[in-house]
């Protein structure tokens, strides 16, 4: 496959994606920022657990 066939063939994978997009409605929006927040705090949660960790060893 040459390189304009290739890039042909990108973008129209990437209009046919576009066409099926759709604005997230405000309860999913709500529920994506919950999950982002908790996924956010876990992983501060286990930072800190690990700093007070390493403090604790040295």
């Amino acid at each position: 496959m040459s390189f304009t066939e290739s890039t042909k063939s990108f973008f129209v994978k990437c209009t046919r994606v576009w066409h099926s997009l759709r604005k997230p409605t405000k309860p999913e929006y709500e529920q994506v920022a919950k999950v982002a927040a908790i996924g956010i705090a876990i992983l501060g949660l286990f930072g800190f657990l690990v700093s007070l960790f390493m403090k604790a060893l040295f």
